[in-house]
């Protein structure tokens, strides 16, 4: 159809909130599917706020494109169509449309303009997925993490903002195709390590898995595409057998006149991947690859199902759970078993309600699709509880790392439950010890710990706990309060918190000490030499740039444990030579003398070369040298100075056949007593023989991501049924770095060996 001449004349301009009213249907046709979703659930909807927020963010995105080619403003329709998928209500609809508007529309609208046009909700909420873009952090890791944080703290505040993270990420990893390689597999990480364990830690098993599965396709393709084929085979094989235990069960249950829903369910790519990569098994050996899911009506009805199960097949010893007396975490509720088919083929049977299985799926965004929009605050405040103890955490340390490090333990960690005496269940972090339990507790209880007992054993307080125990906690008045060792000691963010607050507030004095004590060793472990006027104006400066007014205070902070010194090591550096100004020399008349010879002159890459002025420098990719490394130059013919390692077979070779002798200069690193004193990275080539296992890529790359460590170049060499050989090109700091890359790496199961270079 034709545009009118008004229809031109209002192309591209933002609608105010009177035009928006007058919404032409024909406008609509990008969000049909949306609506229709949102008409077919039987909810009440606000259409008319959905249907303005639509046409609003349309007209802010005109003319951006997703790198796919499509217009952006289909990844925002898309992501609330998936949270019209989990219910959620009218505003979060508007949120999702909206949520990239502040962010990307490049000063079109703020969260005031969106206050105004759609409440403050709906602003609440898109503030709330906004990435932190206004402030100046240099440090890219530290900028995504704040960012982390942000997003925790706005969730605390209101949990559907995490539903459209979660539904945001899904969505961007469902079209990840389109991007770069390099950024395909770093928003795929950052997926597997933070996005799918917060779906499971709420209970969202279908995006959980789902992102899960996406992730693996970009970090191990080849793995991933070795389990989908095994499934596809597998699945193949014994349909008949899963479908023949399919009747058999809906026939004894119908004759027991239990009213029922039957479903089979395939156990995911990723979850069969990480159960051959964790527990070491094969394929075949992996009983829960099919599923047959009861769903049922009541709680009692589900035990009279299993009872009917295991009169119908053997079941496998010790693989029995009950989730419904016992829940996990994330209110996960259900009865598992395994039982033996016909054959001799094991398979897994659920057992729950309807309700059991509607929070199964879609975790606590059920209060939203199942009860009508009715949220108990109480009730989402006790299921939360773990981002408030996470937010603790936050607002005690200065440390992003120690920010990521109680992320990945208290809430991404695979969980230990024990009890208390009483009978209560304490859920901890794997590795979690009777310290843990102790502050989980209460505070009081862990700062007056004298001793523990386990099944009513006395047991050390650093013993790490186990499935099942009951643990007592002995305390006594007369206890002085943790020891500074406990932190070394405890697994959750919320012992440490507890232990570091403690210190904070009844050991000032003494956290003055070890803090001064700390930052002194910093600046002596570089060679730093100062007098106690200097000191206090060096740390004085540190502390106020941070925010801190006094450096007591500073000191205080990292006494306690608030701040490790090594963290500032470079601000206490750079203040240093700032506020210490070099004393003048004096020059000897036989000195004098020499400055007419030629000088060691830095040249590029930290490398001295002798007698050499204004050298290029390049480094010589038959041994690729590292800080560290014995080195020497050759002078190359138009490419100025080649730097090769001294055991270097080309150098060995021309000092023995006696050529070129004289285009072979003396090199060292400008500074040789520090292996880590030149700066920048340089590239290392490893290379790696390992057993040819399904999972060994994926281990490699997952140890470097955790080195923090970037891979410029994978490729494989020789390969055989048993064995392969990898050849890697990291980006490394120097000799020592390179040591601590390659002792990670023969940790790996089923690394054989690792030697620098390629053969």
């Amino acid at each position: 159809m034709a545009k009118t001449d008004k229809e031109k004349e209002n192309e591209g301009k933002v609608p105010s909130p009177e035009e928006e009213t007058r919404t032409p249907v024909e406008d609509l046709t990008g969000i049909a599917v949306l609506l229709d979703m949102l008409r077919q659930s039987g909810k009440k909807y606000n259409f008319e706020k959905i249907e303005r927020a639509y046409v609003y963010a349309r007209d802010l995105h005109e003319g951006q494109f997703r790198q796919s080619g499509e217009p952006y403003i289909t990844h925002p329709v898309s992501v609330a169509e998936i949270l019209a998928g989990l219910g959620l209500d009218s505003d979060s609809i508007c949120a999702a449309l909206l949520h990239d508007t502040v962010e990307d529309c490049e000063g079109k609208t703020d969260l005031d303009a969106i206050t105004k046009l759609f409440g403050p909700e709906v602003a609440l909420l898109v503030d709330g997925v906004t990435k932190i873009v206004a402030i100046d952090i240099e440090d890219k890791e530290e900028a995504h993490i704040e960012n982390i944080r942000k997003m925790l703290l706005a969730m605390s505040k209101d949990i559907r903002v995490i539903f459209i993270k979660l539904c945001d990420r899904l969505h961007n990893m469902r079209t990840l195709k389109a991007k770069a390689e390099s950024k395909r597999r770093s928003v795929a990480l950052e997926t597997m390590y933070v996005y799918a364990p917060l779906a499971h830690r709420l209970g969202m098993q279908r995006i959980k898995q789902e992102l899960e599965d996406l992730s693996l396709r970009y970090l191990d393709p080849i793995g991933y595409g070795e389990v989908e084929s095994a499934i596809k085979q597998k699945y193949g094989k014994s349909v008949g057998f899963i479908e023949t235990a399919r009747r058999q069960i809906e026939e004894k249950l119908t004759e027991n006149k239990m009213p029922f829903t039957l479903e089979m369910r395939i156990k995911s790519v990723y979850s069969l991947y990480n159960k051959m990569y964790t527990q070491n098994k094969t394929f075949d050996q992996i009983y829960d690859f099919y599923a047959l899911r009861i769903i049922v009506e009541t709680e009692l009805e589900c035990y009279t199902a299993l009872g009917l199960i295991h009169e119908m097949f053997s079941s496998v010893p010790g693989r029995f759970k009950d989730y419904i007396s016992t829940p996990k975490p994330n209110n996960y509720r259900s009865l598992h078993t395994t039982v033996i088919g016909k054959g001799g083929i094991p398979f897994e049977v659920q057992i729950r309600t309807r309700e059991m299985h509607h929070v199964a799926e879609y975790g606590i965004a059920a209060h939203w699709k199942y009860k009508s929009g009715e949220k108990s605050g109480a009730d989402l405040a006790q299921k939360l509880s773990w981002v408030a103890k996470l937010l603790e955490t936050e607002s005690s340390t200065t440390d992003p790392d120690e920010f990521m490090h109680a992320l990945k333990t208290d809430i991404f960690n695979d969980e230990t439950f024990v009890f208390t005496p009483k009978g209560d269940l304490i859920a901890l972090p794997l590795g979690s010890t009777v310290i843990d339990f102790a502050y989980s507790i209460h505070s009081a209880v862990g700062n007056k710990m004298i001793g523990a007992k386990i099944n009513n054993v006395i047991v050390p307080i650093d013993r790490v706990l186990q499935n099942g125990e009951i643990v007592e906690i002995l305390t006594s008045s007369a206890s002085k309060g943790p020891s500074r060792d406990w932190l070394k000691i405890v697994k959750t963010s919320e012992a440490q918190n507890k232990i570091r607050q403690f210190f904070k507030k009844e050991r000032r004095a003494e956290n003055i000490l070890v803090g001064r004590g700390e930052v002194e060793r910093e600046l002596k472990r570089s060679g730093r030499a100062y007098t106690e006027e200097q000191l206090a104006e060096i740390v004085t400066n540190v502390a106020r740039k941070m925010g801190i007014q006094e450096a007591d205070d500073l000191y205080n902070t990292i006494g306690y444990g608030g701040l490790s010194a090594a963290k500032i090591a470079t601000r206490l550096r750079d203040e240093f030579d700032r506020v210490v100004a070099p004393e003048p020399t004096v020059i000897t008349e036989a000195e004098q003398v020499k400055t007419t010879q030629p000088k060691n002159i830095k040249s590029s890459g930290g490398i001295v070369v002798d007698g050499q002025h204004d050298c290029l420098v390049k480094f010589a990719k038959c041994c690729n040298p590292l800080p560290g490394d014995s080195v020497v130059g050759f002078v190359t013919r138009g490419y100025g100075i080649s730097i090769h390692k001294a055991d270097c077979p080309n150098f060995t070779a021309s000092v023995a056949r006696a050529e070129n002798a004289d285009r072979w200069v003396e090199a060292h690193w400008e500074r040789e007593e520090s292996a880590s004193g030149a700066s920048g990275v340089y590239e290392a080539m490893i290379q790696i023989r390992a057993e040819n296992t399904l999972t060994l890529l994926a281990d490699i790359t997952v140890a470097l991501a955790e080195m923090r460590v970037a891979l410029m170049q994978i490729n494989t060499g020789q390969r055989t049924e048993v064995s392969i050989v990898v050849n890697l090109t990291v980006a490394c700091k120097d000799v020592s770095h390179y040591h601590s890359i390659v002792s990670r790496l023969r940790s790996i199961p089923g690394v054989i060996g690792v030697s620098r270079g390629f053969a």
